[in-house]
Protein backbone atom coordinates (compact mmCIF):
# COMPACT_ATOMS: atom_id res chain seq x y z
CA UNK A 1 0.00 0.00 0.00
CA UNK A 2 0.81 3.66 -0.25
CA UNK A 3 3.81 5.45 1.84
CA UNK A 4 3.40 7.96 4.67
CA UNK A 5 6.32 9.39 3.11
CA UNK A 6 5.36 13.23 1.67
CA UNK A 7 8.32 15.44 -0.85
CA UNK A 8 10.75 18.07 0.48
CA UNK A 9 10.67 21.19 -1.24
CA UNK A 10 13.90 23.06 -1.30
CA UNK A 11 14.26 27.05 -1.46
CA UNK A 12 17.67 28.31 -2.21
CA UNK A 13 20.04 26.09 0.37
CA UNK A 14 17.11 26.02 3.29
CA UNK A 15 14.86 22.90 3.41
CA UNK A 16 11.18 23.33 4.34
CA UNK A 17 9.92 20.61 6.98
CA UNK A 18 7.52 18.29 5.10
CA UNK A 19 3.37 19.29 5.04
CA UNK A 20 1.31 17.45 7.32
CA UNK A 21 -1.02 17.72 4.44
CA UNK A 22 -1.67 14.30 2.59
CA UNK A 23 0.98 14.12 -0.76
CA UNK A 24 1.36 11.90 -3.71
CA UNK A 25 3.08 8.74 -1.27
CA UNK A 26 -0.02 8.53 0.39
CA UNK A 27 -1.89 7.07 -2.21
CA UNK A 28 -2.50 3.60 -2.42
CA UNK A 29 -0.22 1.48 -5.09
CA UNK A 30 -3.59 -0.01 -6.49
CA UNK A 31 -5.27 3.84 -7.30
CA UNK A 32 -1.66 4.84 -8.63
CA UNK A 33 -1.43 1.58 -10.65
CA UNK A 34 -5.03 1.46 -12.42
CA UNK A 35 -3.45 5.51 -13.51
CA UNK A 36 -0.26 4.82 -14.92
CA UNK A 37 -1.82 2.02 -16.76
CA UNK A 38 -3.20 4.80 -19.14
CA UNK A 39 0.58 6.15 -19.86
CA UNK A 40 3.36 5.04 -22.13
CA UNK A 41 6.10 3.11 -21.15
CA UNK A 42 8.52 5.65 -20.40
CA UNK A 43 6.40 8.03 -18.54
CA UNK A 44 5.55 4.78 -16.42
CA UNK A 45 9.09 4.42 -15.91
CA UNK A 46 9.83 7.98 -14.99
CA UNK A 47 7.23 7.86 -12.49
CA UNK A 48 8.07 5.17 -10.87
CA UNK A 49 11.00 7.60 -9.73
CA UNK A 50 8.62 10.07 -8.14
CA UNK A 51 8.45 7.83 -4.66
CA UNK A 52 7.89 4.02 -2.96
CA UNK A 53 4.33 3.94 -3.91
CA UNK A 54 4.59 4.88 -7.76
CA UNK A 55 8.17 2.42 -7.81
CA UNK A 56 6.16 -0.38 -6.37
CA UNK A 57 2.64 0.57 -8.58
CA UNK A 58 5.18 1.01 -11.81
CA UNK A 59 6.12 -3.08 -11.29
CA UNK A 60 2.22 -4.06 -11.45
CA UNK A 61 1.65 -7.33 -13.45
CA UNK A 62 -1.78 -5.87 -14.93
CA UNK A 63 -0.13 -2.62 -15.89
CA UNK A 64 2.55 -3.92 -18.24
CA UNK A 65 0.17 -6.83 -19.28
CA UNK A 66 -1.85 -4.59 -21.04
CA UNK A 67 1.75 -2.80 -23.02
CA UNK A 68 2.49 -6.00 -24.43
CA UNK A 69 0.92 -7.55 -27.13
CA UNK A 70 -2.01 -9.65 -26.78
CA UNK A 71 -0.07 -12.97 -28.52
CA UNK A 72 3.24 -11.90 -26.79
CA UNK A 73 2.96 -15.59 -25.75
CA UNK A 74 3.40 -16.39 -29.29
CA UNK A 75 5.97 -14.23 -29.90
CA UNK A 76 8.09 -15.73 -27.34
CA UNK A 77 7.42 -19.51 -28.47
CA UNK A 78 8.40 -18.34 -32.21
CA UNK A 79 11.75 -16.85 -31.19
CA UNK A 80 12.92 -19.61 -28.23
CA UNK A 81 11.60 -22.55 -30.34
CA UNK A 82 15.14 -23.23 -30.73
CA UNK A 83 16.77 -22.15 -27.67
CA UNK A 84 15.16 -24.11 -24.68
CA UNK A 85 17.13 -22.43 -22.00
CA UNK A 86 16.08 -19.10 -23.06
CA UNK A 87 12.91 -19.75 -23.72
CA UNK A 88 12.26 -21.10 -19.88
CA UNK A 89 14.41 -17.92 -18.49
CA UNK A 90 11.51 -16.04 -19.98
CA UNK A 91 8.79 -18.67 -18.69
CA UNK A 92 10.27 -18.79 -14.89
CA UNK A 93 9.79 -16.48 -12.25
CA UNK A 94 9.66 -13.16 -14.60
CA UNK A 95 7.41 -10.26 -13.76
CA UNK A 96 5.34 -8.55 -17.00
CA UNK A 97 7.80 -5.64 -16.58
CA UNK A 98 11.03 -7.86 -17.14
CA UNK A 99 9.20 -9.60 -20.10
CA UNK A 100 8.35 -6.30 -21.87
CA UNK A 101 12.03 -4.87 -21.18
CA UNK A 102 13.72 -8.50 -22.47
CA UNK A 103 11.21 -7.80 -25.36
CA UNK A 104 12.53 -4.59 -25.98
CA UNK A 105 15.87 -6.26 -26.70
CA UNK A 106 16.62 -6.82 -30.11
CA UNK A 107 16.19 -10.69 -30.34
CA UNK A 108 17.78 -13.24 -32.44
CA UNK A 109 15.96 -15.93 -34.22
CA UNK A 110 16.02 -17.79 -37.53
CA UNK A 111 20.09 -18.93 -37.03
CA UNK A 112 20.48 -15.12 -36.10
CA UNK A 113 19.14 -13.87 -39.80
CA UNK A 114 16.18 -12.17 -38.34
CA UNK A 115 16.29 -9.79 -35.46
CA UNK A 116 12.78 -8.71 -33.95
CA UNK A 117 12.17 -6.41 -30.94
CA UNK A 118 9.10 -4.39 -29.17
CA UNK A 119 9.04 -0.58 -30.13
CA UNK A 120 9.65 0.99 -26.51
CA UNK A 121 7.19 3.40 -26.49
CA UNK A 122 3.97 1.48 -27.76
CA UNK A 123 5.57 -2.09 -27.54
CA UNK A 124 4.45 -2.50 -31.09
CA UNK A 125 6.39 -5.34 -33.05
CA UNK A 126 9.48 -4.07 -35.20
CA UNK A 127 11.89 -6.93 -37.73
CA UNK A 128 14.76 -7.10 -39.34
CA UNK A 129 16.04 -9.57 -41.88
CA UNK A 130 19.30 -9.85 -42.82
CA UNK A 131 20.77 -10.08 -46.01
CA UNK A 132 22.06 -13.89 -45.28
CA UNK A 133 18.57 -14.11 -44.66
CA UNK A 134 17.54 -13.96 -48.45
CA UNK A 135 17.97 -15.98 -51.41
CA UNK A 136 19.96 -14.12 -54.05
CA UNK A 137 20.63 -15.24 -57.06
CA UNK A 138 24.55 -15.94 -57.64
CA UNK A 139 25.09 -14.72 -54.44
CA UNK A 140 28.33 -17.91 -54.32
CA UNK A 141 29.34 -16.39 -57.64
CA UNK A 142 32.81 -14.05 -55.91
CA UNK A 143 33.06 -12.75 -60.00
CA UNK A 144 30.01 -10.30 -59.30
CA UNK A 145 28.78 -10.46 -55.86
CA UNK A 146 30.96 -9.91 -52.19
CA UNK A 147 29.97 -9.80 -48.72
CA UNK A 148 31.38 -7.18 -46.81
CA UNK A 149 31.67 -6.37 -43.08
CA UNK A 150 30.48 -3.13 -41.94
CA UNK A 151 29.08 -0.93 -38.90
CA UNK A 152 26.03 0.58 -41.00
CA UNK A 153 24.23 -2.32 -40.29
CA UNK A 154 22.47 -4.44 -37.52
CA UNK A 155 23.88 -7.67 -38.72
CA UNK A 156 27.56 -6.25 -39.18
CA UNK A 157 27.79 -7.19 -43.21
CA UNK A 158 25.83 -6.57 -46.36
CA UNK A 159 25.94 -7.96 -49.77
CA UNK A 160 27.50 -5.86 -52.48
CA UNK A 161 26.97 -6.76 -56.47
CA UNK A 162 29.59 -5.32 -58.68
CA UNK A 163 27.79 -6.04 -62.17
CA UNK A 164 25.30 -8.36 -63.23
CA UNK A 165 22.68 -9.08 -65.84
CA UNK A 166 20.15 -10.70 -63.68
CA UNK A 167 19.26 -8.90 -60.85
CA UNK A 168 17.09 -10.74 -58.26
CA UNK A 169 16.40 -10.80 -54.21
CA UNK A 170 13.63 -13.00 -52.65
CA UNK A 171 12.77 -13.47 -48.81
CA UNK A 172 9.76 -14.73 -46.69
CA UNK A 173 9.20 -14.44 -42.98
CA UNK A 174 6.45 -16.48 -41.06
CA UNK A 175 5.84 -14.91 -37.49
CA UNK A 176 2.65 -14.54 -34.81
CA UNK A 177 2.61 -10.27 -35.82
CA UNK A 178 0.29 -8.95 -33.42
CA UNK A 179 -3.13 -8.05 -35.20
CA UNK A 180 -1.90 -4.42 -36.92
CA UNK A 181 -0.76 -2.43 -40.17
CA UNK A 182 3.01 -2.90 -41.15
CA UNK A 183 5.00 -1.83 -43.92
CA UNK A 184 7.66 -3.69 -45.51
CA UNK A 185 10.83 -2.23 -47.17
CA UNK A 186 14.42 -3.22 -48.35
CA UNK A 187 17.36 -1.16 -46.80
CA UNK A 188 19.63 -0.59 -50.36
CA UNK A 189 22.91 1.60 -50.38
CA UNK A 190 24.58 2.63 -54.03
CA UNK A 191 27.84 3.03 -53.61
CA UNK A 192 30.54 0.85 -51.32
CA UNK A 193 30.86 3.05 -47.71
CA UNK A 194 34.16 2.64 -45.86
CA UNK A 195 36.25 4.78 -43.32
CA UNK A 196 39.43 6.35 -44.42
CA UNK A 197 41.06 8.11 -41.93
CA UNK A 198 38.65 8.17 -39.47
CA UNK A 199 36.05 9.66 -42.08
CA UNK A 200 33.36 7.76 -43.91
CA UNK A 201 33.90 7.54 -47.81
CA UNK A 202 32.51 6.21 -50.46
CA UNK A 203 33.24 4.06 -53.69
CA UNK A 204 31.20 5.04 -56.46
CA UNK A 205 33.01 3.51 -59.10
CA UNK A 206 31.09 0.68 -60.40
CA UNK A 207 27.26 2.18 -59.83
CA UNK A 208 25.61 1.79 -62.79
CA UNK A 209 22.61 0.64 -64.55
CA UNK A 210 19.70 1.31 -61.68
CA UNK A 211 18.40 4.51 -63.36
CA UNK A 212 18.28 2.86 -67.07
CA UNK A 213 14.93 0.93 -65.70
CA UNK A 214 12.75 0.51 -62.80
CA UNK A 215 13.26 -2.43 -60.28
CA UNK A 216 10.45 -4.15 -58.95
CA UNK A 217 9.54 -4.63 -55.33
CA UNK A 218 6.59 -6.99 -54.67
CA UNK A 219 4.88 -8.49 -51.60
CA UNK A 220 2.57 -11.02 -51.26
CA UNK A 221 1.16 -12.56 -47.86
CA UNK A 222 -0.45 -16.59 -46.81
CA UNK A 223 -4.03 -14.60 -46.51
CA UNK A 224 -3.90 -13.10 -50.01
CA UNK A 225 -3.02 -9.91 -49.61
CA UNK A 226 -0.57 -8.43 -52.60
CA UNK A 227 1.46 -5.07 -53.34
CA UNK A 228 3.53 -4.09 -56.37
CA UNK A 229 6.17 -1.12 -56.42
CA UNK A 230 8.82 0.07 -59.02
CA UNK A 231 11.55 2.54 -58.52
CA UNK A 232 14.43 3.89 -60.24
CA UNK A 233 17.85 3.65 -57.74
CA UNK A 234 19.16 7.22 -58.29
CA UNK A 235 20.15 8.61 -54.91
CA UNK A 236 23.93 7.66 -53.80
CA UNK A 237 25.85 7.46 -50.95
CA UNK A 238 22.97 6.93 -48.65
CA UNK A 239 21.30 4.21 -47.11
CA UNK A 240 17.37 4.10 -48.64
CA UNK A 241 14.79 1.85 -47.35
CA UNK A 242 12.68 1.26 -50.50
CA UNK A 243 8.78 0.81 -49.92
CA UNK A 244 7.88 -2.61 -51.27
CA UNK A 245 4.24 -2.28 -49.62
CA UNK A 246 1.86 -3.07 -46.83
CA UNK A 247 0.37 -5.80 -45.18
CA UNK A 248 -2.77 -6.21 -42.52
CA UNK A 249 -2.96 -8.45 -39.92
CA UNK A 250 -6.48 -9.25 -38.12
CA UNK A 251 -5.98 -12.51 -36.35
CA UNK A 252 -3.30 -12.57 -33.65
CA UNK A 253 -3.61 -15.98 -33.19
CA UNK A 254 -1.87 -17.64 -36.05
CA UNK A 255 1.20 -16.88 -37.56
CA UNK A 256 0.85 -14.94 -40.89
CA UNK A 257 3.59 -15.89 -44.19
CA UNK A 258 4.99 -12.90 -45.85
CA UNK A 259 6.62 -13.56 -49.09
CA UNK A 260 9.00 -10.17 -50.74
CA UNK A 261 10.99 -9.56 -53.83
CA UNK A 262 13.20 -7.69 -55.25
CA UNK A 263 14.01 -7.52 -58.80
CA UNK A 264 15.90 -6.09 -62.00
CA UNK A 265 15.74 -8.56 -64.66
CA UNK A 266 15.87 -7.09 -68.03
CA UNK A 267 18.66 -8.10 -69.59
CA UNK A 268 19.52 -5.57 -71.96
CA UNK A 269 22.14 -3.74 -69.82
CA UNK A 270 24.34 -4.42 -66.89
CA UNK A 271 23.76 -3.15 -63.05
CA UNK A 272 26.11 -3.05 -60.42
CA UNK A 273 27.43 -1.02 -57.34
CA UNK A 274 24.56 -2.06 -54.61
CA UNK A 275 24.58 -2.82 -51.34
CA UNK A 276 21.76 -4.73 -49.82
CA UNK A 277 21.96 -4.90 -46.07
CA UNK A 278 18.41 -5.69 -45.19
CA UNK A 279 14.59 -6.01 -45.05
CA UNK A 280 12.56 -4.60 -42.38
CA UNK A 281 8.94 -4.85 -41.47
CA UNK A 282 7.41 -1.66 -38.97
CA UNK A 283 4.41 -0.91 -38.10
CA UNK A 284 2.87 1.52 -40.66
CA UNK A 285 1.66 4.11 -38.43
CA UNK A 286 5.47 4.58 -37.48
CA UNK A 287 7.20 4.66 -41.94
CA UNK A 288 9.15 8.67 -40.84
CA UNK A 289 11.45 6.08 -38.10
CA UNK A 290 12.94 4.32 -40.42
CA UNK A 291 15.52 7.04 -40.83
CA UNK A 292 16.67 5.87 -37.30
CA UNK A 293 17.49 2.27 -38.49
Amino acid sequence: MGSSLSFLFSRGNSVVDPSPEPGLGDLPESCVASIIGYLDPPEICRLAMLNQAFRGASSADFVWESKLPLNYGSIVERVFENDGEKFEGFCKDLCKKDVYSRLCRSNSFDGGSKKVWLDKSKGKICMSISSNGLAITGIDDRRYWSRIPTEESRFHSVVYVQQVWWFEVNGEVEFPFPAGSYSLFFRLHLGQAYKRFGRRVCNTEKVHGWDKKPVRFQLSTSDGQQATMQYYLKEVGKWIHYHAGDFVVTDSCQSTLVKFSMTQIDCTHTKGGLCVDSVVVYPSEFKERLECF
